[in-house]
């Protein structure tokens, strides 16, 4: 005999997900790397301040922690950050470099001893910072990324390719860090270097492009003396994006570009797997490989529409063989080492783990982070990969996750609330993987749409153009018409429709409360809400004039930038709402939903302004991602009038 199931109503079925455990769900690796044959990486720790730790696994398999807390493995170039560590054998143990999050500098350690500083600490401004070391211990250095601020303002800032000592004589002088490249570019990459040593290569760009817009593939001749010669461009430019480079085994060079309209790979400029499939993706973080050249001239790369697989490709037949496992997304975080593969791999099942693939035998395991079941896997979201029709025939790209729990159903003449997630970036896309966050509500009875608009990645530069000049419209229509549609068919209740995202997501969800009358009430985290101030001066330097190309050139259409802002269309707004901050946020600073608060006064809309002090873009603290979640469960428990028993009652005013 099956158990019983329960009917109840929609939004009011008892879970056992509570926001404890969805928020400690969290713990996500990253920048995996071989140390010898051993395999390390990074992994966010929510219930230890949201700090960043490096784990070794040793090649009997157990796991530690390398450095202990307060120590924080985090970058803070270009602010979303990027590979914050390397570390090679070196004298029959690990030589590890990282940098610290909290002064920003770079540091040397060896197992056994405490970390010494090789970096020293500027005055001006937000002072040094440091990525993507890359450690050269015959020449007694690490060459990384500087972004060294010259200023007070977050667009005072250069960013060179440069060399520091390891014998940390540069710890308190500025002067003894050697810099490799000139101020050419605003922003670089790394640099890979060629398996002989002689050349390196890395990216480059300039305002107004973003790296997915156009970059520049450069390399260089490395001299004797360690310095670099000779740069030239050999691939990218302004309508061009390279995405990642890296040399083969033979001295060959590996790159993805968007030439064709698709992230394809490309060996010395010629195409090696032409497909309309994504091989790499936006450059987010400095360090993110979606590919990994392999000894034997095999390439393991991500590749997919939408959802990115694990394959290994051959570049010489233009073959690729997918590895055979449970995971259906891989993050951008692939390395190599003779045959073997490390990469993050997850699934609507599983939380990102650290998955290694023997090419030799195409088999693949869990070797690190794995994935323990924090709840009854009865419980979690079953997602449906659907396609929707947006205004002029285009399409939409959505994941639906219908309310569901194992014990309970809705009444028969009942439809089930519903919650359309806008994703950030808004240059991303929603990650096809297990989320408690989403969990907490599919497993009460509410469903939730998440929705690729038009803009996202994953889907071509034409699926990713569609949003040039136009965020705040395509992606608010898009939105629009996957909820309108769940509605239309009967999949959601009309009346109890909800919009919610963080960053550009809470743009959009802002966006769509003041210039649709689609959703009942809305959810907005740490968002963007006014382009006239948001730019250069306000916001960071990566994305300060990210909007030229997301609204247009500000010189030319000012106007725009006032009529597409929610914070100038707060009068219309009528469904209640909720805003949740980060007050260290300098993404999206505070300021923005100061104002958007400013233009409400007075205007009877029932809301509520929850600040989270030590929080910057993104939450990363559980005590923080416990109140969110609770707040919004209670903002739907009050507008869709639903029983929430056991959640704080988050009290609306306006």
């Amino acid at each position: 005999m099956g158990e019983t199931v329960r009917i109840l109503a929609y939004g009011e079925w008892p879970s056992p997900i509570d926001a404890a455990t969805a928020a400690a769900h969290d713990g996500v690796p990253e920048f995996p790397d071989f140390v010898g044959d051993e395999v390390w990486w990074t992994e966010h720790r929510p219930t230890e301040g949201g700090r960043c730790t490096l784990v070794r696994r040793r090649t009997d398999g157990t796991e530690e922690s390398v450095l202990a807390a307060p120590w924080n493995v985090r970058s803070r170039v270009i602010e979303y950050g990027g590979r914050p560590w390397a570390a090679t054998v070196r004298d029959g143990g690990p030589l590890v470099v990282f940098v610290n999050f909290a002064d920003q500098r770079l540091y040397r350690y060896e197992p056994g001893g405490e970390p010494r500083p090789l970096t020293p600490v500027s005055p001006v401004g937000q002072g040094l910072r440091w990525a993507e070391p890359v450690l050269l211990p015959e020449r007694g250095e690490v060459w990384c990324v500087l972004e060294e601020f010259t200023g007070e303002g977050p667009s005072d800032v250069r960013r060179v390719l440069a060399a520091v000592p390891l014998d940390g004589s540069a710890a308190g002088d500025r002067g003894a860090v050697r810099e490799l490249t000139g101020e050419r570019h605003r922003f670089v990459t790394g640099a890979r270097l060629s398996p002989d040593g002689r050349r390196a290569a890395w990216l480059a760009w300039d305002h107004p492009r973003m790296p997915w817009d156009g970059t520049e593939l450069l390399v260089a001749d490395v001299a004797p003396d360690g310095t670099l010669r000779d740069a030239r461009t050999v691939a990218g430019g302004p309508e061009e994006s390279v995405a990642q480079v890296d040399w083969a085994h033979d001295g060959r060079l590996l790159y993805a570009s968007d030439r064709t309209g698709w992230w394809n790979l490309y060996r010395d400029g010629e195409a090696v797997c032409p497909r309309e499939e994504e091989f790499a993706g936006p450059l987010w973080k400095l360090g993110w490989r979606w590919f990994a050249p392999l000894e034997g001239g095999l390439v393991a790369v991500l590749h997919g529409r939408g959802a990115a697989v694990l394959g290994v490709l051959d570049p010489e037949t233009g073959e690729v063989v997918d590895a055979v496992g449970p995971w259906t997304e891989f993050a951008p975080h692939l390395a190599a080492h003779g045959e073997r593969v490390v990469a993050v791999g997850a699934s609507p099942h599983s939380s990102p783990e650290v998955v290694e693939l023997d090419t030799r035998t195409g088999r693949a395991r869990v070797i690190g982070a794995a994935h323990e079941d924090a709840v009854d896997p009865a419980l979690h979201p079953e997602p449906l990969i659907r396609t929707f029709t947006g205004p002029d025939g285009r399409e939409i790209h959505a994941h639906v996750y219908p309310p569901h729990h194992p014990g309970y159903a809705g009444p028969a003449d009942e439809l089930p609330p519903y919650v359309i997630r806008a994703h950030g970036g808004p240059t991303s896309r929603s990650p096809l993987v297990l989320d408690l966050e989403i969990a907490y509500f599919t497993s009460r009875g509410i469903g939730v749409a998440a929705v690729d608009y038009g803009g996202s990645t994953g889907y071509g530069r034409a699926y990713r153009d569609r949003l040039r000049e136009q965020w705040g419209v395509v992606d608010v229509e898009d939105c629009a018409a996957v909820a309108l549609a769940l509605a239309d068919e009967g999949t959601a209740d009309r009346g109890r429709l909800a919009v919610r995202g963080g960053s550009a997501g809470g743009w959009t969800t802002a966006a769509s409360l003041t210039t649709t009358d689609v959703y009942a009430c809305g959810t907005i985290l740490y968002p963007v809400l006014d382009l006239t101030g948001w730019g250069p001066g306000e916001t960071h330097d990566f994305e300060s004039q990210y909007l030229e190309s997301l609204v247009g050139p500000r010189a030319e259409v000012p106007e725009r930038y006032v009529r597409r802002s929610p914070a100038a269309h707060a009068d219309r707004l009528t469904a209640p709402f909720i805003l949740l901050q980060g007050l260290d946020d300098v993404i999206c600073p505070p300021v923005q939903c100061e104002r958007f608060l400013a233009h409400l006064a007075g205007r009877r809309v029932p809301h509520a302004y929850l600040t989270f002090e030590g929080e910057g873009h993104g939450f990363r603290r559980a005590e923080t991602v416990v109140r969110a979640l609770e707040a919004e469960l209670s903002l739907y428990a009050q507008v869709f009038k639903l029983r929430a028993p056991g959640v704080p009652v988050l009290e609306l005013t306006g």
